[in-house]
């Protein structure tokens, strides 16, 4: 007699994800991991905008980028801010799961109240090293003066790795949230890894190669990344080193440095593989050695880069004399600097809710301590 099939477990997790980054897809990998099927709920704009502030991603963007990630089954969209157990319940889900860090409505009340009195709430380590409002803090140092006063000023990028501080005096040591300075990512061969996918190509796979910068991982990239995927069986993304997109784009970029950038590729459910620091021009060494099929080329329509057509062209001058060059692009006209500019453009309401976020976590600091 065969034994009784286990019954899986649906897991649920629910957030804003607002400008979706590696952060979020490891929450989503750690929550997936206590369970075998993750359904994800996303906030509206008016619930993030109620509760918290502005959103600088719309609910359809932050939608998509959710459903892209690999570790993603079901997303549900509209998903209340406090996590209500009807809603899990009506999707099956035995177990709720966020960070260990402190989730609130603006009247102090838990978001996770009803699922913890239930007992039906899990929790899983916040990721260090990344939040939504950290990289909005990294944006705030960016303007449009900045870019075009600083353009080829290569020292004055060290500005980008300042610290965004609030400081608190306890004694004579000042306090800083961990959550939202903007500090330094620094990788680790065990997360690498965690990210990486587990197959390899077969002898019969069609090899697509496709590269970028892919800074702030957004739709767009994403969407371009499904149109690669299309061209073939398995799909390596190069992602470019920081010193070549900062000679091609100026001062402030990358806003995300290579290691965070090739984890935000790697959570993508089109990347199957990613080269760390991928040339900027490919040679025949470098086609033969992965054994690419097919090279996809998108277009370069975010206005900060300043490459002429010649020198983007050149880059591509061997796949296409191969033959195996293909023009494709992305659905969506999104693009980085779209972005920033939204953060700059509403500077003083993202000022604001950063100062307040900040503020909040350092006194949950002292609390803690107490």
């Amino acid at each position: 007699m065969s034994a009784p099939q286990k019954k899986p477990v649906r897991v649920w997790t629910d957030g804003c994800f607002d400008m979706m980054h590696w952060g979020h897809a490891n929450a989503l990998r750690q929550s997936k991991a206590l369970g075998d099927y993750l359904v994800v709920g996303v906030h509206s704009d008016a619930e993030i905008l109620k509760n918290k502030g502005p959103p600088v991603m719309t609910e359809k963007e932050r939608y998509e980028a959710v459903r892209a990630c690999k570790w993603v089954d079901e997303v549900v969209e509209d998903a209340p801010y406090v996590t209500q157990l009807d809603v899990m319940d009506k999707y099956n889900c035995e177990i709720c799961v966020h960070g260990d860090d402190i989730s609130t409505t603006p009247d102090g009340r838990d978001t996770y109240e009803l699922v913890k009195a239930a007992g039906r709430f899990r929790t899983v380590p916040r990721t260090v090293g990344v939040s939504t409002t950290q990289l909005v803090g990294r944006m705030l140092l960016l303007t449009k003066d900045h870019h075009e006063k600083y353009d080829n000023d290569q020292s004055a990028l060290s500005v980008m790795t300042q610290p965004n501080l609030i400081e608190m005096t306890e004694g004579s040591k000042p306090k800083q949230s961990p959550y939202t300075g903007v500090g330094q990512y620094l990788p680790t061969s065990r997360r690498i890894v965690q990210f990486s996918s587990k197959h390899e190509p077969a002898s019969t796979d069609k090899i697509v190669y496709i590269d970028g910068t892919f800074d702030l991982f957004h739709v767009g990239h994403v969407a371009i990344l499904r149109e690669a995927k299309k061209l073939g069986d398995y799909l390596i993304v190069g992602v470019l080193p920081d010193d070549v997109v900062n000679q091609k784009k100026g001062f402030g970029w990358p806003v995300m440095n290579l290691h965070e950038r090739v984890l935000s590729v790697l959570s993508c459910r089109y990347a199957d593989e990613v080269i760390i620091g991928a040339p900027w021009s490919l040679t025949e060494q470098f086609i033969k050695d992965q054994r690419v099929d097919v090279v996809a080329r998108g277009s370069i329509n975010d206005p900060a880069y300043k490459v002429t057509d010649d020198e983007f062209s050149d880059a591509f001058a061997v796949p296409k004399k191969l033959g195996i060059l293909k023009d494709i692009k992305s659905p969506h006209s999104i693009t980085t600097s779209d972005i920033v500019q939204r953060i700059i453009a509403n500077r003083a309401q993202f000022v604001a809710r950063n100062t307040k976020k900040e503020a909040k976590e350092i006194q949950d600091i002292h609390k803690d301590k107490t």
